[in-house]
Formats: structure tokens, C-alpha cells, sequence
């Protein structure tokens, strides 16, 4: 083979070598710092916008509708979600409406459904597992208000 072969083949395999180094360290860059949401979110039909007024953890009355989601334990404690009527999916993806940066939660961990004005929650094939009170979620499990909701070191609860 031509040296002129070789030479040109060896520079194109760097040139590869270095393509690769540099996405898989923009890749670990992007999961390392994954945007953190802000504070308050507002969930609705036409996807996450607006802002919740914070505050204090509500105290839980029975018998009325849910209208927060609020993260009670974990890095994003105090988060409040104020719901609507889309589903709220829960985990490390960046188009998940609550991303959670926990090391044992799944991308797409877990989603929040409204049916018939209930909340139903869901696990998305977590490899950990999504727990409601001290329950594993095995299928679409309706949520009452108050009891904690579990996914890694995170809780959530779902207020009036």
C-alpha cells in the first residue's frame, strides 16, 4: 500500500478517535449537570409553564381534590407542582416534567395520571422501583392525598 494510503487512513482514525472522546464527554458533561427545574412548576395541558405560589407544605385535609404535587424528602424538597390535567412523568430525563437528579431513579421513572379526579401512579419499568407508602407500585395504583409516593431518596405527596 502507498504511504501516502497510510498516512491518510492513520490521520482519518484519529480524527474518529477524537469525534468519539469528544461526544462521550459531552454526553457524561450533559448527564453530570442535567438542568435542575426551577422551585415551582405548573403542570398543564400545554406542558409546564407558569409559577406556583411557594410556601409551606399544606396540611393534608381528606376528602378534597389534589391540586399540588409537593417533593417532601430529597435534593429538590419543597418543589411544588401545581396540577392540571396532563400526566406528570417523573425522573432523570430532561423532558420529564419533574426531573429528579437521584442516582437511583430511572430516566423515566414514574408518571402521575388524572382519571375521573383521582391521581394514579404508575412505574415506567423502573430498575429500582416506584414505591407508594411502603408498597411497590406494580400497575396503575390511585394515590390518596398525604401518602408519600417514594422513588429513590425522593418523596412526593400529593396536597389539596
Amino acid at each position: 500500500m502507498p504511504e501516502f494510503v497510510l498516512t491518510v487512513a492513520r490521520f482519518g482514525f484519529l480524527i474518529l478517535l477524537w469525534i468519539f472522546v469528544f461526544t462521550v464527554v459531552g454526553v457524561i458533561r450533559r448527564d453530570l449537570f442535567a438542568g435542575v427545574r426551577s422551585k415551582s412548576i405548573v403542570a398543564s395541558p400545554r406542558g409546564v409553564g407558569g409559577v406556583a405560589a411557594p410556601g409551606q407544605p399544606a396540611k393534608v385535609k381528606r376528602g378534597k381534590a389534589a391540586r399540588q404535587l409537593v417533593v417532601t424528602a430529597g435534593q429538590l424538597a419543597g418543589t411544588r407542582i401545581t396540577l392540571g390535567e396532563a400526566p406528570i412523568t417523573i425522573g432523570r430525563a430532561e423532558d420529564s416534567t419533574l426531573v429528579i437528579t437521584d442516582d437511583f431513579a430511572s430516566a423515566r421513572h414514574a408518571r402521575l395520571v388524572p382519571r375521573d379526579g383521582q391521581w394514579f401512579v404508575e412505574d415506567l419499568g423502573s430498575t429500582n422501583g416506584t414505591y407508594l407508602d411502603r408498597g411497590k407500585v406494580s400497575g396503575p395504583t390511585p394515590v390518596p392525598l398525604g401518602v408519600p409516593i417514594r422513588i429513590g431518596r425522593t418523596s412526593l405527596e400529593l396536597r389539596p
